[in-house]
């Protein structure tokens, strides 16, 4: 969603414009009064003084000033008194109007009118009274750099105070304010140093600038050499102090504030006491010691109470944070707001709905609590009709509303409360910004994101690494990385928080290199700058290298998170690497990580993609199981071609009251088409929409359209796909061609794959799949038509590659590799394996070939398939009886399909072979999808019972490599002649 938005006044100077006004009608309501000498003194003014600043305090101006015309007799201080009710009130000119009746007034009077034109951010009108006063003391100095660094102006401020003739420590303290709060703690550390004198607001301004930029350790070295120097602390200054100790979760360093304290009387303090708790508290292994100190506490006010039950309640302790509660004899408004905010954040709404209303008077804080528990626990309307029913709302409650719709999914309902809040001529808070940028980013409205990044600018915020770094994920997303480029490099501070957001940026945007120079030059990292890159090489197929930055990662100390592991486990699935994957389990197991729900999912689904037992070990020890769990172990089983294993699952699931999803129905389809399981297929599919009111999706109609083709049924699949209720894809008319392919379908299979060539004109595999049923037929002017059209439009077919891993090394074979070094050993073990098992009944299946060649050639070509260039490797370096794994890109050919079968069955070896569809366990001339989709006979088949096991004898009995096989085959040989 896009919106116009016309960008006003700033608030401030609305407001500027407002005080004008006021103070404009306020001047013209008032009578004339002639410029006079006032009278220094006159007795009977005191009382009359004090009553015109009590009306001030209270906001009664024209009471005052009616107090102020009845005086018969007024002095200076009635004067000034009444000038500093219109400017405490703002109406700085009309108190400049009533200064101008007795000719300026004094040095008091010039004073407290800069001080009233800088609250109002007036900063020209100040200096303009500055430069008019006659004569200017230490205190009207120290007032106009006041102003300039109230309202952000820290040169103007530096150069004014460089200019004084002379400062006292106020002086000197001021401009420490404004280095401190515009966080320039260098600069104010060098003025620190330059101080003739040191008060204890000095120290403490110092020690609260360094909180402010989180540098608690530097901020606890201040206080120290304070001490050191003799310097007793008064409670701002332990206050400040400990809210620096609290974040370095020190024990000793709070024991120690804690023995200070009561050295110097502050023991029984409850505000100082109240900061101790809350350092106490911010640690929560120390949370049972913030309760013993709580309890020893003589004096408690409203703020300790609602201290501890917030403590209680972050750490999930909500039954204690009540006891605590009902022990508030005041249950102030802090207090129930404390506990209601920790009731919601446990999901307990009504609960705190509950105290929420039993609140005589509930103040802004408690309303924006009740909302934010609202959006905290997904009840936008709930928070929607509370925010609309609000007596008053401050830029928390704005900002709580906005941040809620964007957290829950309602982006342009955020954007709209935003602009609704601009048209009240507010400037939105930081927290506003940066949701509202969120919300940009969700919904991709980057046109509408820079009219918020303008808003950013107008209201001064530009430069906060809070917005910043929003922006700089919203630019990512958008694909404008010149402007993410822009705004990372102007950001006056960046925190690992902005490095981390730049480098995601740039990976967004295919910008890998450039991403891990970025991470290189990062002056610090953390958990989450590992993760992103990690991640970054994994989603970019690079998982040797996302393995080597783990490394990198624990030899620097960094200890991994769960997303971490997840990645690093899956890369060990899709490498095809046990030991990497065993390994990496390992770590979790060490870290205590391994029972956590993703990274068990991911293990489950790593040892299955090893086709290894343990992903049901796994599965069995989980305490806690999701969807994504079962899932996982239906469609593991599905890959493995073991469907009734799958059905069984899911009836467990079913048991365990688990509602399944379209990912589980997927699975269930997958694996009755790959087990052969065609009316438990039809019965899935029917339930999903029945039983469980789930629409199916094209992945359920390509299942259906596998299994019915696989079955045999290949014109009752293509009917299936014309009665579709939606258009078939890609996938659906490639399984149909793949059914076509199994069962020499040639006319369907050509309708199937005009389809695909109309929908994928430069998928190789389309073209192969056509080409092997023409050729399976002899029809060898159809295979180079094919063959032609493919050449036409630049396709090339994507080689057959086969890897597995030995000893912690990866080894790859090509179809056709004549590059490894051991190649010339590779092939005669192929050739002699070749005519040993065409002695026992292995047939070449020559349909496989698709060129118009000899028998004596397509064999020949057959020979150096790479899942056979890589089982003759195994069977070349790996002990005898030890089970061969390896992965391959594409799918597996039936006559590699069916030589291998013979090679488990003669040489005893467990051979795993994970394809680009299925896994494959060949196991004694078996395999584990049944020859459902190839060939009809295993090994087993063509031999006695007694030959078979008198080959198992002599074969475990006969020496290693190819010379055992063939003598034991040759022993099998001279058995069935006799």
């Amino acid at each position: 969603m896009v919106f116009t938005i016309k960008w006003g006044k700033p608030p401030m100077a609305r407001c500027q414009h407002l005080g004008r006004f006021l103070s404009s009608a306020a001047a013209k309501a008032a009578p004339p009064i002639p410029a006079r000498r006032v009278p220094r003194a006159w007795d009977g003014t005191s009382s009359q003084s004090a009553r015109i600043r009590e009306l001030a305090r209270l906001g009664r101006v024209r009471e005052a000033r009616e107090v102020f015309d009845a005086m018969p007799h007024r002095d200076i201080i009635t004067w000034n008194s009444m000038i500093f009710a219109y400017c405490n009130n703002g109406m700085p000119d009309a108190a400049r109007s009533l200064a101008a009746a007795i000719s300026g007034g004094n040095l008091r009077t010039g004073t407290i009118l800069l001080s009233g034109y800088a609250r109002l951010g007036r900063v020209r009108d100040a200096r303009r009274v500055f430069d008019e006063m006659p004569a200017r003391n230490v205190v009207a100095w120290n007032a106009m750099v006041s102003c300039y660094v109230k309202n952000g102006d820290i040169n103007l401020a530096r150069r004014l105070f460089d200019d004084m003739p002379s400062r006292d420590v106020m002086s000197w303290n001021t401009m420490l304010t404004g280095y401190c709060h515009s966080r320039q703690m260098v600069d104010a550390r060098n003025l620190f140093e330059l101080m003739p004198e040191r008060s204890l607001v000095s120290w403490t301004l110092m020690i609260s600038g360094y909180v402010l930029i989180e540098q608690h350790g530097k901020a606890w070295d201040i206080f120290c050499t304070m001490h050191r120097e003799g310097m007793a602390p008064d409670q701002p200054n332990l206050v400040s102090v400990l809210s620096a100790v609290s974040h370095l979760e020190s024990m000793d360093i709070l024991d120690s504030l804690h023995v200070l304290a009561l050295k110097t009387g502050f023991e029984r303090d409850v505000v100082v006491g109240t900061a101790m708790l809350n350092a106490y508290t911010r640690n929560a292994s120390m949370l049972d010691i913030a309760v013993k100190f709580f309890d020893c506490m003589t004096e408690r006010n409203e703020y300790t109470w609602s201290t501890m039950i917030a403590a209680l309640t972050k750490a999930g302790r909500i039954d204690a944070a009540f006891a605590v509660y009902q022990r508030d004899p005041v249950k102030s408004i802090p207090s129930r707001t404390a506990m209601l905010t920790g009731l919601a954040r446990c999901g307990r709404v009504n609960d705190a709905r509950i105290i929420f209303e039993q609140i005589p008077e509930p103040n802004v804080v408690s309303w924006n609590a009740m909302i934010t528990g609202y959006m905290q626990n997904e009840m936008v309307d709930a928070a929607e009709e509370l925010f609309n029913r609000m007596p008053y709302r401050n830029t928390i409650s704005w900002a709580a509303m906005i941040a809620g719709y964007a957290q829950n999914g309602r982006s342009e309902e955020a954007l709209a409360l935003l602009q609704a809040l601009h048209r009240k001529g507010l400037l939105p808070s930081l927290s506003s910004l940066t949701s509202s940028i969120f919300a940009c980013s969700n919904t991709e409205a980057l046109e509408t994101g820079k009219q918020v990044h303008s808003l950013a600018v107008k209201a001064g915020c530009q430069f906060n690494s809070y917005v910043c770094n929003a922006l700089i994920t919203m630019y990512g997303k958008g694909r404008n990385m010149d402007f993410v480029r822009q705004v990372f490099n102007r950001m006056t501070v960046k925190d690992t928080v902005s490095w981390n957001s730049f480098i995601t940026a740039l990976v967004q945007n295919n910008l890998l290199e450039e991403a891990r120079d970025t991470f290189d030059s990062m002056p610090s990292r953390d958990v989450v700058s590992w993760t992103t890159i990690i991640s970054a090489y994994a989603q970019a197929e690079r998982g040797n290298q996302a393995v080597e930055i783990f490394r990198s990662m624990l030899h620097e100390h960094e200890l991994p998170n769960s997303p971490i592991l997840t990645i690093l486990i899956g890369i060990s699935g899709s490498l095809g690497a046990p030991k990497l994957g065993q390994q990496i389990h390992s770590v979790a197991l060490k870290l205590g990580m391994d029972s956590g729900l993703i990274v068990a999912n991911a293990l489950i689904s790593m040892y299955f993609k090893f086709g290894c037992s343990d992903s049901l070990k796994v599965f069995d020890s989980m305490e806690e199981r999701d969807i994504f769990t079962w899932n996982t172990i239906i469609t593991g089983y599905a890959q493995h071609g073991l469907g009734r294993e799958a059905i069984r699952v899911y009836q467990e699931m079913q048991y365990a009251g688990v509602l399944p999803n379209e990912v589980t129905f997927v699975g269930l389809l997958h694996a009755c088409s790959h087990s052969g399981l065609v009316d438990q297929g039809w019965q899935f599919f029917k339930s999903m929409s029945s039983d469980y009111g789930l629409i199916p999706l094209l992945e359920h109609y390509a299942c259906m359209v596998d299994l019915l083709g696989r079955a045999g049924d290949v014109q009752g699949a293509e009917q299936f796909i014309l009665d579709m209720p939606i258009e078939p894809d890609s996938v659906i008319w490639s399984a149909l061609l793949g059914a076509c392919k199994i069962h020499k379908n040639v006319e369907v299979g050509r309708r199937a794959a005009e389809k695909l060539f109309d929908v994928e004109p430069s998928n190789a595999g389309n073209y192969v799949m056509l080409s092997n049923i023409y050729s399976s037929l002899g029809m060898w002017d159809e295979v180079a038509k094919v063959r032609t059209r493919m050449k036409e439009k630049g396709v090339n077919k994507e080689p057959g590659c086969s890897w597995m891993q030995i000893k912690n090394k990866i080894y790859s074979f090509v179809t056709g590799d004549d590059e490894h070094e051991r190649i010339e050993d590779i092939h005669s073990t192929l050739r002699e394996l070749y005519t040993l098992l065409k002695a026992t009944g292995y047939v070449p299946d020559t349909e496989f070939v698709l060129h118009d060649i000899d028998e004596e050639q397509k064999e020949s070509s057959l020979l150096y398939h790479s899942e056979k260039l890589a089982v003759a490797y195994g069977l070349l370096v790996t002990p005898k009886g030890m089970p061969i794994q390896i992965m391959k890109n594409l799918r597996i050919c039936g006559d590699c399909h069916t030589f291998i079968k013979f090679v488990s069955q003669v040489t005893k070896r467990e051979i795993d072979i994970r394809d680009g569809n299925r896994f494959h366990h060949f196991r004694n001339g078996s395999c584990s999808c049944g020859d459902f989709w190839s060939w009809k006979k295993t090994v087993s088949d063509l031999f006695p019972l007694d030959v078979r096991l008198g080959l198992k004898e002599m074969m475990y009995r006969g020496s290693e490599g190819t010379a055992g096989v063939h003598v034991a085959v040759k022993k099998m040989i001279n058995l069935q002649k006799v």
